[in-house]
């Protein structure tokens, strides 16, 4: 159960409105790595983890710090377009400075929202939950979890730059924080489960039904050998369970693929008329 203690857990005051900064800020709130998917992600990988202990704990913790930030970054918006000048734009852009601003701010946040943030990026795509990974497989789910934390992080950084708002450096400074805690607390407990099960998701599939062939084969599919001198080409694999390999130019293990004829009643082009097409000049 969920209680809405009503102090944000850090400031969010800008020193002045900054529409087009709103319309910024957009993207680290409901952008594919912002903070409503983060949120939620964490949140439905601990709703779906199967009995207690400290790792639902620590996916339920997370999920609710981030609704947090969600809740700093919409106050930060709506207070960024405190002001904002969005009536008459024929007498707004006599004032250049005005016409800068209307030029540059979200519509919607004047139309849609009524100048409030939105679940939406940047560029006005709607948030979707397709955002959101929660296999039921803890150790693929703390590397999504790194990954969303690393992306979220570098655009944050990206935003901090773009602005000499105090107040709003000041925002971003505290999630850049938390973002370097939560991608060394997501680290630490993918160690923590690797030492356990193993590098490779799931680890309990049966070896015998991989092709052990090329397990840990590396094809090199591009001009040039640069890539035979990297640590994945030769020596012990990260699993310590097979060696490295390098093939320059590994060879088709398949035979060429033939589809039967689709019956008359699908309307394709017919077989013949396929056999005499010319070879594509471009």
């Amino acid at each position: 159960m969920f209680y809405h203690v009503k102090e944000l857990q850090y400031h969010a005051k800008p020193d002045r409105p900054d529409p087009i900064f709103a319309k910024k800020l957009q993207e680290v709130l409901g952008g594919q790595f912002g903070e409503i998917s983060v949120a939620l992600q964490y949140l439905f990988q601990g709703w779906n983890t199967r009995g207690d202990g400290k790792y639902r704990d620590l996916l339920m913790d997370t999920g609710t710090e981030e609704l947090a930030h969600v809740e700093m970054l919409c106050t930060m918006i709506a207070r960024l377009l405190d002001g904002a000048p969005v009536g008459d734009l024929e007498e707004a852009a006599k004032d250049p400075v005005l016409g800068a601003i209307l030029g540059g701010m979200n519509p919607q946040h004047a139309i849609v929202s009524g100048l409030g943030a939105m679940p939406a990026d940047s560029v006005g795509n709607p948030w979707t939950a397709a955002y959101i990974n929660a296999s039921g497989n803890l150790l693929a789910d703390f590397r999504m979890n790194l990954t969303y934390e690393s992306q979220g992080r570098l655009q944050v950084c990206r935003l901090y730059e773009m602005t000499n708002d105090r107040g709003v450096k000041d925002m971003l400074s505290w999630l850049i924080a938390r973002d370097t805690m939560h991608q060394n607390m997501w680290y630490a407990a993918i160690c923590e489960l690797e030492e356990q099960e193993n590098i490779v998701v799931p680890s309990t599939f049966p070896r015998k039904l991989e092709k052990q062939e090329v397990a840990y084969t590396y094809f090199d599919l591009s001009r040039g050998t640069e890539s035979s001198k990297g640590r994945w080409a030769s020596g012990p694999s990260m699993d310590s369970l097979g060696e490295f390999t390098y093939v320059e130019n590994p060879p088709p293990f398949g035979e060429k693929p033939f589809i039967r004829p689709a019956p008359p009643y699908m309307f394709n082009t017919p077989p013949h008329i396929l056999k005499h097409i010319p070879p594509h000049r471009g």
